[in-house]
């Protein structure tokens, strides 16, 4: 699978609280952000998404 780099501006506290969880739980942050993309496109429907 190809990847892309993307670069986005989040609320730095909510960052470093989120990045947390994700190191006690063994998560990437980079994984669960696709995860939530992934899960909008299916709530959404990815056919009707161009």
């Amino acid at each position: 699978m190809k990847t892309k780099n993307i670069t986005l501006k989040v609320n730095s506290e909510l960052y470093d609280k989120y990045r947390e969880i994700c190191k006690k739980e063994g998560w990437i942050v980079s994984r669960q952000f696709e995860k939530c993309m992934e899960a909008e496109l299916d709530k959404r429907g990815r056919e009707n998404v161009k």
